[in-house]
């Protein structure tokens, strides 16, 4: 098994009730770079999306208490974008199908193979990463939101937007990284040319600002804080 290191590290969250299945998925994706968090139940799942956001979700399907099919339900209708990839045992069609339909981006049967799930993860990181490209005319998107990289000038649809330099360089940052999170100090030194002073609210400041010019008439947040890590620009359906 070749070790993929992620161009940022991707947080996932494994919910699996089978202590050794969990522990093992989080050693193997551990090494293969990623941040990894393992829970027991829907429940317990829930409640880890809700505060923190990981870039993916591994789920198993059969759980106890809130099995896979509705936690995967609950995780969309509370506006959860990111990609799940659903690990069942079942092996019928219709099952299947009852996961895609549920949300899941993802169906993998068990047993598998490591090196699959690994290439699934990685897959649909790749996938979910799309969001920040460049178009064709060299804006980059995310929503309704573009920025100009030549003329330097960003705008939400048609509202285009006032912005400072330190502005303009922290959203775009983001935003090329966009479904990634980004470490508060590598932000610092990116934007600023140094490491950030741990004592100072500086960049708190920044995406306070960035964040009032860019939910201009209620549109949806698309800055978003990964407590005790740093920040990620993604979609909120």
């Amino acid at each position: 098994m070749s070790t993929f290191v992620p161009p940022t590290t991707a947080s996932v969250l494994v919910v699996e009730d089978d202590r050794g299945v969990r522990e093992s998925l989080v050693v193997v994706l551990e090494v293969q770079g990623y941040e990894v968090f393992g829970v027991e139940t829907g429940e317990e799942g829930l409640r880890f999306v809700a505060e923190n956001a990981p870039d993916l979700v591994v789920l198993d399907v059969n759980l106890p208490g809130i099995d896979g099919m509705e936690t995967c339900r609950q995780l969309r209708a509370s506006a959860f974008s990111n990609p799940i990839l659903m690990l069942t045992a079942r092996q019928e069609v219709q099952d299947k199908v009852t996961g895609l339909d549920a949300g899941a981006d993802d169906y993998l049967p068990k047993p598998f193979a490591l090196d699959e799930l690994l290439a699934r993860v990685r897959s649909l990181l790749r996938a979910f990463n799309l969001e920040g490209a460049k178009d064709s005319s060299g804006r980059l998107k995310l929503a309704d939101l573009w920025l100009d990289p030549a003329s330097r000038r960003a705008g939400r649809g048609e509202i285009e937007l006032d912005l400072t330099k330190i502005e303009f360089d922290l959203l775009e940052l983001l935003v090329e990284n966009s479904e990634r999170v980004l470490d508060r100090n590598d932000i610092h030194l990116h934007v600023w040319g140094y490491d950030e002073d741990t004592s100072s609210n500086t960049l708190e400041v920044f995406i306070s600002a960035l964040r009032r010019k860019l939910e201009i008439d209620d549109l949806p947040r698309l800055i978003h804080t990964k407590r005790g890590v740093g920040y990620v620009a993604r979609v909120r359906s």
